[in-house]
């Protein structure tokens, strides 16, 4: 029966995963704009189903009715590579996330940490296709910015990374989330959160970040040239990056599916509830941000992070070596 286990048990889980992600990401859409609203003292979608709740359902009917044109002057193939490849990273990067005690979503690899690594950096490739066989002036400045972006913020991003490596001893993220943590690691640990936050956020384009696709500047930056249901995928790629970055952030930073304190470890199909939870407060903070904070300038961004956040980033990674030396 091993080809049960190796075979057919992935497939269905690599399917449920697509499926329950589709989902989330469709109603992520509702849950951000009824925040958004509520901070504007608005009411939100509320007429689509009771409370709103068929929105996304709306939505998504919308888009794939809707007439579905590829402009002459692009490059076709490139061009409708980059909505799919924009959606890969988001869904293959769970391949090592455990969601319960002993449960990873797909396996539980060694290689949990380069996983990471690796997979982060394909979406910045989704986003510069797109622009560049879009063909449109517009399209390939926001794809220029954007990937000038990603590759900017993922040098303080992998610094941050490594150091949680260290900490952690082990390249499985399983183990990082089993594995018991002194006061002084959690405390280490808290004081990188706000930093390693700035970076996801520049790294999924988010508010106030979202400069490769500003509409006062650039109409819609490397989107112009997409329509219907292509467009729909970017959207749809940008909140299945939410989410899975708030998986991340929460497995690395908050204990994953654990409660404090070892709490009703035993119990495991407690775990993936109280990793939605966790995934839900980091949410609402994504969303808080970009009710709250306006965009800088793009020579701000990028000052920021090559002045300020990859300094930081390399500083904190030699004190990390040091305390881990010294204390462990």
């Amino acid at each position: 029966m091993d080809w049960l286990n190796l075979v057919v048990f992935p497939i269905l889980r690599t399917l449920g995963l697509i499926f329950v992600l589709l989902t989330a990401a469709a109603y992520l859409t509702l849950y951000e704009r009824r925040l958004i609203a509520r901070f504007g003292v608005r009411v939100g979608p509320n007429r689509a189903g009771p409370m709103g709740l068929l929105q996304p359902a709306a939505d998504g009917i919308k888009a794939i009715f809707k007439e579905e044109i590829i402009p002459n002057h692009v490059d076709k193939w490139v061009y409708l590579m980059g909505p799919m490849l924009a959606l890969m990273p988001a869904i293959v990067i769970w391949a090592v996330v455990p969601i319960a005690k002993g449960v990873p979503v797909i396996a539980d690899v060694n290689i949990g940490f380069l996983w990471l690594l690796a997979i982060t950096g394909i979406e910045g490739y989704a986003i510069m296709l797109a622009g560049w066989s879009s063909n449109n002036n517009y399209s390939l400045l926001g794809a220029l910015r954007s990937s000038a972006q990603m590759i900017s913020y993922e040098l303080p991003l992998s610094m941050f990374l490594v150091s949680i490596l260290i900490l952690a001893g082990s390249f499985s993220l399983v183990q990082l989330v089993e594995t018991p943590r002194t006061w002084w690691e959690w405390l280490w640990l808290w004081a990188m959160f706000p930093l390693f936050f700035i970076c996801i956020l520049a790294e999924t384009n988010r508010s106030p970040f979202d400069l490769p696709e500003t509409e006062n500047e650039l109409v819609a930056g490397f989107q112009t040239e997409y329509g219907g249901l292509k467009f729909s995928l970017f959207m749809i790629a940008e909140y299945m990056n939410m989410i899975t970055t708030s998986v991340i952030m929460a497995t690395l930073f908050f204990g994953g599916y654990k409660l404090p304190f070892g709490f009703l470890g035993d119990i495991v199909w407690l775990g993936p509830i109280v990793l939605a939870v966790k995934v839900l407060i980091l949410l609402f903070v994504f969303v808080w941000v970009r009710a709250s904070i306006g965009r800088p300038r793009y020579d701000q961004l990028m000052s920021f992070s090559w002045k300020f956040l990859l300094p930081v980033s390399i500083a904190y990674m030699i004190i990390t070596v040091l305390m881990t030396a010294f204390f462990k």
